[in-house]
């Protein structure tokens, strides 16, 4: 009976959907089965059929249409008698076999793949069983579907009425195969009785709360379609005053965004309904933490979203930023897919009647191309740091079919628009970062450079027209043609400093074109900077070259700034008055004329306002052409006379300037001077430190870049050798401009000023210009600090500055574990400051970070590290040595004895102890002292508690290991000096025991040389008496 499903257990059926190797661990209890009655035919079937499902899936499909023949025969009364074996069942039969053998799968663990089959089985099963249903079923025209019942909607109802209340069983394993069927037949089926409707989502609301992470993805695949059917129903009824109904998408939609597991964000990704309330949630999972989630989104959710169109412009380029430039490059080929493959086909409107995609890929079209880049708002994400070239690199680089197709010919270039132009230098750019593969295709899609300079003439010419024109009212309308003249020259200029100038006439065309142009007053900024640096590389790379530039350059200036003294006032004299002026002026006569009165030309205060402004600007123009200058050589400053001459005459009165504007630019340009030369550095050290102690807030950002780079670019300054023993002395100005940094870093209120600080020291810590263990402890406590979590540049830089320095160098890291006690001790502090609802890391994840950079084997390169000369007991393999560790524990045993040290911040310190690295390849002195102050304190009453006393138990543990081995050690040692006295020893008494005294041969042997006459030259040897007067020899008889 149906009512009796819930307590029935069958021994037979629990064996058919167990795989042999599974049947211990698959069921979580063993309960006595109750007695279900004799097996029949129908029970025999049904259950053959369940096991043959949980065998493979390629046998589902003649499974499903056996199951449903059975379920028909129960069900449905045929109007010609056909003899069956089931004739003798009905409906409620077949329905009690189905939940008996649904009823074996809940205590089946997740790893069991059959369990999987049969639900996935089951539910293809309700699928067609819909189907076959509706088709026989003859409704009325008048009779809405949704009243109709069917045997399958009636077999759902039977087993949601014995599912729903084990959703909330106490054993995990159930309420996630519950859950699991649940939501699979919620998915599979097309409605749901009202009955039960309300207490399925209910309860898989509810289990949307679940602790496990199990149980909530299943819940949120259920939920998923049931929110699929809310959000229709809100569309068509607005004012719905069904509150629950109303809460489940924020429901869904809160779990979404914060539930801690990436499985369950994953499943709501996919199985959400994509509607104008849940889209944005959806596309900003392109910032979840997890990779596969991120990944799923570019390469399921967004291809299946339809055209791209429909999303807002700012969000296609978020989603091309975040894709193309995230940290797994599985998204980021995710996303560089969709790019060059859905959204083009988009583009092109390749679909069939239904909507579908092709299956292969379409022909290249150039217009789709154009509008794809239009539709991505190139004139904006085509600048620098823009998305949209790295997004035409994975396009060239996805579709060769684009790189042989696309044509740039005279009628292009002639035609230019901000796409098409974009288009040429994206590709110019390709072809030139892959020139072995791709430089005959460069050479056939680009003009040659005399072209180019004659293209790029003609569009600043129509540039500065537009410039001109837009002033006055009457075009002003005009602007975003302006605009994007300005994008089209900016992109040609981008593509003539890729270009080879090695063709004399090209060079000199685009010579006398940049030239020209940079006099012009109108030139906008970074068509200077562009045309400055192209500039540059026409000039040539030699010193000679680089003073010409400098010539040029500065003749540019000149011309501009005479536009102030063209625009000054006449004033009313005569021409003699103007003459006796000048003589005056160049006289050196005593005798002075009487001045006559001049009188200037009756202004207006407007005017003079204009005339200000327009001189502020004329100025604020010379000098961005000057700091692109600076940016562009590398020459010192005194070798070359017109970077002397524009610095005193531009750079020095704009410094002194009363303009604020005009004074920061300066500022800057006298920064970039003061990395030419060293001495000009060191003189004007002082004028940046007071710049930002008295300046506002980006003044104090500029004056920090300046300081950065001086320091980086003259990293002796602040350390310069003096005195006449060669020592180190400091510059005057060093403690100065270490307080500068000190002060930055504590200016909360002003964020950029603290990022540029941070940036800055961290730049100038990690190339050891500066070595202060005090700046590098504010970073660390900093970095640790709760008031910096609104500061993400800080917090990111430090993320990455902290690592690396510590394991680039062993001095780093022992600079860093000298910074430990006093950073724990200001973090204690930090969490005792904080209000009760106010979360932060734990002391004890603070700590094992800390512990974890300064841990040696972390090292990237360990060649420099002392050595006792021990090995592993383990292994034979030498040891890195564990000095930084052993003084590290001095120090934190010391700070944890001393008196002022809180009861939270010695537990946060003795918790920390346990983890230190200690070896055997440490001082013994060192070993013995912290092994000595650990018993002290693990003796006396400063800990009580039991986690403290194990962590120090452990470290007194790792410490007498340690000096086991010290000892063990010097046992050896001494047992090799013992055995070599010993058979020094041995070697002498076997010397006395033959007789044999060496000393004594040898001083016999000398007597005996010395007591030898000595044999005169002219005697005739022993041989030479031997030899007659034929030379043969004489033998004596």
């Amino acid at each position: 009976m149906p009512g009796r499903l819930s307590t029935r257990n069958s021994t037979i059926a629990r064996q058919s959907i167990k795989s042999p190797t599974a049947t211990s661990r698959s069921r979580i209890s063993a309960p006595n089965i109750p007695d279900e009655g004799p097996s029949t035919d129908l029970r025999t079937r049904v259950s053959t059929i369940f096991s043959d499902a949980q065998r493979s899936i390629a046998s589902h499909r003649k499974l499903i249409v056996s199951l449903r023949k059975i379920h028909e025969a129960c069900c449905y009364e045929s109007p010609q008698p056909v003899k069956t074996d089931f004739g003798d069942y009905d409906e409620n039969d077949f329905n009690g076999e189905v939940a008996r053998c649904i009823v074996r799968l809940l205590p089946v663990k997740k790893t069991e793949n059959a369990a999987d089959k049969i639900i996935k089985f089951f539910g293809l099963f309700l699928r067609h069983a819909s189907e076959k249903d509706a088709s026989l079923v003859q409704q009325d025209e008048t009779e809405e579907k949704e009243t109709i019942e069917t045997p399958t909607s009636r077999l759902a109802s039977h087993l949601f009425q014995l599912l729903l209340p084990l959703l909330s069983a106490k054993e995990k394993v159930v309420r996630y195969r519950a859950t699991q069927i649940t939501s699979f037949m919620v998915n599979c089926l097309d409605s749901v009785d009202d009955e039960y409707y309300h207490l399925v989502k209910a309860g898989l609301t509810k289990r949307m709360k679940d602790k496990e992470s199990m149980v909530r993805v299943q819940a949120a695949l259920g939920l998923g379609r049931l929110a699929g059917n809310e959000g229709e129903e809100e569309e068509e009824e607005d004012d719905s005053d069904d509150n629950e109904n109303a809460g489940l998408l924020e429901k869904l939609i809160d779990s979404l965004q914060n539930d801690p597991s990436a499985d369950v964000r994953r499943s709501l990704l996919l199985n959400l309904p994509v509607i104008p309330k849940t889209l944005p949630y959806l596309l900003e999972r392109a910032r979840d933490l997890d990779p596969a989630t991120r990944r799923v989104l570019y390469s399921r959710l967004l291809p299946a979203l339809g055209d791209f169109r429909h999303l807002s412009l700012s969000m296609r380029e978020k989603l091309l930023r975040w894709g193309l430039r995230d940290r797994d490059e599985q998204v980021r080929k995710a996303a560089a897919r969709l790019f060059r493959e859905r959204w083009i086909e988009d583009c092109a409107g390749i679909r069939d009647a239904e909507g579908n995609r092709p299956a292969e890929l379409p022909p290249p079209s150039i217009d789709a191309l154009l509008e794809l880049l239009e539709r991505i708002d190139v004139t904006n994400s085509g600048i620098e740091n823009g998305i949209a070239l790295e997004a035409m690199k994975e396009f060239w680089n996805g579709r060769p079919d684009y790189c042989e197709t696309v044509r740039f010919d005279d009628s292009f270039w002639s035609n230019l628009t901000a796409e098409g132009v974009f288009l040429a230098r994206s590709l110019n750019e390709f072809c030139q970062q892959n020139e072995g593969t791709h430089t005959q295709l460069l050479e056939d899609k680009m003009p040659e450079v005399t072209k180019l300079g004659f293209y790029l003439e003609r569009c600043l010419n129509t540039l500065i027209e537009k410039l001109r024109s837009v002033n006055t009212p009457a075009t002003s309308e005009n602007e975003d043609d302006t605009a994007e003249q300005e994008f089209i020259v900016e992109q040609m200029l981008h593509i003539a400093y890729t270009l080879d100038y090695s063709d004399e006439v090209g060079r000199r065309k685009m010579f006398s074109l940049l030239r020209e142009s940079l006099a012009i007053p109108e030139l906008p900024e970074e068509i200077t900077k562009l045309s400055i640096e192209v500039l540059r590389l026409v000039c040539g790379k030699d010193s000679a070259a680089e003073r010409e530039f400098c010539g040029i350059v500065l003749e540019a200036v000149a011309e501009i700034h005479d536009t102030i003294v063209n625009d000054e006032p006449s004033l009313v004299a005569d021409e003699d008055d103007s003459f006796h002026s000048a003589r005056s002026e160049m006289s050196t006569d005593t005798i002075v004329a009487p001045k006559r009165e001049k009188v200037l030309l009756a202004t207006n205060p407007e005017e003079d306002d204009e005339k200000a402004m327009k001189e502020i600007m004329v100025n604020m123009k010379c000098l961005h052409i000057a700091q692109c200058m600076l940016q562009n050589v590398n020459e010192k400053l005194k070798e070359n006379v017109h970077l002397v001459t524009m610095l005193n005459n531009l750079v020095v009165p704009a410094v002194r300037s009363r303009e604020a504007p005009i004074r920061e630019r300066g500022l800057l340009c006298l920064g970039l001077c003061c990395l030419l030369d060293k001495s000009l550095a060191d003189e004007n050290l002082s004028l940046f430190i007071h710049c930002f102690n008295k300046g506002h807030p980006a003044l104090q950002v500029t004056s920090l870049h300046v300081l950065c780079d001086i320091l980086s670019t003259h990293p002796r300054l602040l350390n310069q050798t003096t005195n006449p023993d060669s020592s180190i002395e400091l510059h005057p100005l060093a403690k100065a401009a270490t307080k500068v940094f000190t002060k930055s870093l504590k200016a909360e209120t002003v964020p950029e000023v603290q990022t540029a600080a941070v940036v800055s020291l961290c730049k100038l810590l990690l190339t050891r210009v500066l070595v202060d263990s005090d700046l590098l402890k504010r970073l660390v406590t900093l970095f640790f600090n709760p008031a910096s979590r609104g500061n993400v540049a800080v917090r990111q830089a430090l993320s990455y500055f902290l690592p690396a320095f510590a394991y680039s160098r062993r001095e780093n890291m022992e600079l860093l574990a000298c910074t430990i006690s006093g950073v724990m001790h200001s973090v204690v502090s930090f969490q005792d400051d904080l209000e009760e609802d106010e979360e932060t890391v734990s002391t004890v994840a603070i700590g094992t970070m800390l512990i974890e950079w300064t841990d040696v084997r972390k090292l990237v390169s360990l060649d420099q590290v002392p050595s006792y000369d021990l090995t592993s007991a383990s292994s034979g393999t030498i040891l890195p040595n564990g000095d930084i560790h052993a003084d590290l524990a001095i120090t934190l045993l010391e700070r944890i004895q001393a008196s002022a040290c809180t009861k939270d911040e010695r537990k946060a310190l003795v918790l920390m102890l346990g983890k230190l690295y200690i070896n055997s390849n440490s001082d013994s002195t060192k070993l013995q002292t912290i092994k000595d102050a650990a018993e002290e304190i693990s003796s006396g009453r400063l800990i009580s508690d039991a986690a403290s006393r194990n962590s120090l138990a452990k470290l007194i543990a790792a410490v007498e290991k340690a000096l086991a081995i010290h000892g063990e050690a010097k046992d050896d040692r001494n047992m090799k000096k013992r055995n070599s006295s010993k058979a020094a020893s041995e070697e002498d008494d076997e010397e006395t025991q033959t007789g044999f005294d060496s000393t004594k041969v040898e001083s016999e042997i000398k007597i005996a040389v010395e007591d030898k006459p000595s044999v005169s030259i002219d005697e005739p040897s022993i041989m030479e008496s031997r030899i007659d007067d034929d030379g043969d020899t004489i033998m004596e008889s």
